[in-house]
């Protein structure tokens, strides 16, 4: 063919009509993609509004079960009881949503409530270590993935303990009680004419007790789905230049963790892909310690809509020293002592993972303590 022929040369009808197929192949997969993910979001928040009424309505019927037969009546017991809560379930984020029911119902106290949410806290950090364990048994370094796992206990736990002490204190002394959030009447309106007749639904046919128990499943499922609607992320090769060059700054560590909490809504989440990325190389121990201190800070933000959906002014109070206490503990921390207090729980992941019997007195210690909280 000559090249007069190939210039004058066009393509037919049926080879232009295949390439908007061939690029609509292309698009249309993750046009579905992103729209199941908006529609996953709106499911999971819809299910998170509904359990929390849910459980609001409900929680009065277990106050006898907590105080008399659980003996959760003080401020340590409840400190235990989200504790292991949060183990039972490997999450904290419902144990913190349950400690608000519970307090807006009146079944424990505004400083029980307060310390039941920090120890759901601590207990949820010990996904990352269960997370350890599977990559060890898939037959991945001990030291690297227990490490991430212990690691994460240790510094939630060493800065949650202090902030325990300070939003104690501020909780005692009213600092923040003058700070306010109102829910509008629009959104009272909204959410009293969506769910009431579903709740009225419930509480028909079902004893009270168990509009709780339907609340927290409900809530454990919606939150679920959220983690499902996040978008995967993949860092390439490329990058890791770039990474290893941002990670070895402490305050945008702290900020990353901070952010990426902030958007999960979820702790488990944010600390839980510290895994695969230390397993994959793409960053290590002696780098994320300020990455859980941040994630620390903004994992309340789902306990403090939780707050608002309550429309309890001191619940709201209750989140926000939480909050506040670990944000100044951790800041204060990052300014005036943070490579001695990074050296110090280093050396104490490092002695954990030395020998099987430091592990094994390591996991007791974690169990033995909120369980003897709550016989205080």
């Amino acid at each position: 063919m000559s090249l007069s022929n190939l210039s004058n040369s066009k393509p037919s009808a049926a080879e232009l009509s295949v390439l908007p197929d061939a690029q609509t192949r292309r698009v249309l997969p993750t046009l579905a993609r992103r729209g199941g993910k908006i529609l996953l979001f709106f499911i999971s928040l819809t299910l998170f509004i509904l359990a929390i009424l849910l459980m609001k309505e409900g929680a009065q019927s277990y106050s006898s079960f907590i105080r008399d037969t659980l003996k959760v009546d003080n401020p340590l017991n409840s400190l235990g009881f989200g504790w292991l809560f949060a183990y039972l379930i490997m999450s904290g984020s419902p144990v913190a949503a349950a400690a608000l029911t519970f307090f807006d119902s009146g079944v424990i106290d505004k400083l029980s409530a307060f310390t039941m949410i920090t120890g759901s806290r601590m207990g949820a950090s010990f996904i990352v270590l269960f997370i350890g364990f599977i990559y060890v048994l898939r037959g991945r370094d001990r030291g690297t993935n227990l490490g991430m796992g212990l690691l994460a206990l240790v510094v939630t736990g060493s800065t949650y303990l202090i902030a325990l002490v300070l939003g104690g204190a501020i909780l005692r002394a009213g600092t923040l009680d003058s700070i306010h959030w109102d829910s509008t009447i629009s959104i009272k309106s909204l959410m009293d004419t969506l769910f009431s007749p579903i709740i009225s639904g419930i509480d028909r046919y079902f004893p009270a007790w168990s509009l709780f128990i339907f609340g927290f499943i409900i809530i454990m499922l919606s939150f679920n789905l959220f983690d499902r609607c996040l978008p995967q992320m993949a860092i390439k090769e490329s990058r890791v230049g770039r990474v290893s060059r941002i990670v070895y700054q402490p305050w945008v560590m702290f900020l990353l963790g901070a952010g990426i909490t902030l958007i999960s809504m979820s702790v488990s989440v944010s600390l839980s892909i510290l895994i695969p990325l230390s397993n994959r190389g793409f960053i290590r121990r002696e780098n994320v310690v300020p990455y859980i201190m941040g994630a620390n800070v903004t994992t309340f933000i789902d306990t403090l809509f939780a707050a608002l959906l309550l429309d309890n002014q001191h619940a709201f109070t209750i989140v926000l020293t939480s909050m506040v206490s670990i944000a100044v503990v951790s800041i204060v921390l990052l300014i005036t002592s943070f490579h001695r207090y990074e050296r110090a729980v280093l050396g104490l992941v490092d002695f954990v993972i030395a020998k099987k019997r430091n592990m094994i007195i390591f996991l007791l210690i974690i169990f033995v303590i909120p369980i003897t909280l709550m016989f205080f």
